[in-house]
């Protein structure tokens, strides 16, 4: 937000980071957890915080939106290839990074062109490598 990086006191960030250790979001409970802390910060107002706090309040925010994308984009249940691409992009990763994940660079590309479908198998090594659910791909 509004306070420069490098201004940032890493010891006190790391206390900070201690005491609200932040992670990938992965249930409803836990997207609480984080945004009762980014209220918190909010209340103070942006001139009140400090620059650890701000720094704080933008991985808070990041991870939340993060969260939120993917549960709200598999409720609306996109087919499991849509699912694939939209984790490439918000990761910023191409698709030979899942060439060891899927099998092979063939099975990638039917995969993403919607060609070929997903084994079970294959669900579990993308949920594993992506850090969410399998039946999100199935």
């Amino acid at each position: 937000m509004g306070s420069l990086t490098a201004s940032i006191d890493m010891k006190r960030y790391g206390r900070l980071l201690a005491r609200v250790v932040p992670r990938v979001i992965a249930t409803e409970e836990e997207k609480a957890r984080a945004v009762a802390v980014v209220e918190s910060l909010m209340e103070k107002g942006e001139r009140n915080m400090t620059p650890e706090e701000d720094a704080l309040l933008d991985l808070l925010t990041n991870l939340i939106r993060d969260y939120e994308a993917l549960a709200y984009s598999s409720r609306r249940r996109s087919k499991p290839h849509e699912m694939v691409a939209f984790l490439l992009e918000q990761r910023d990763l191409k698709p030979n990074g899942l060439w060891t994940v899927i099998g092979s660079k063939g099975r990638v590309s039917e995969i993403l062109a919607g060609k070929r479908p997903i084994s079970r198998q294959q669900a579990k090594n993308l949920a594993e490598f992506f850090h969410v659910r399998a039946d999100l791909f199935l």
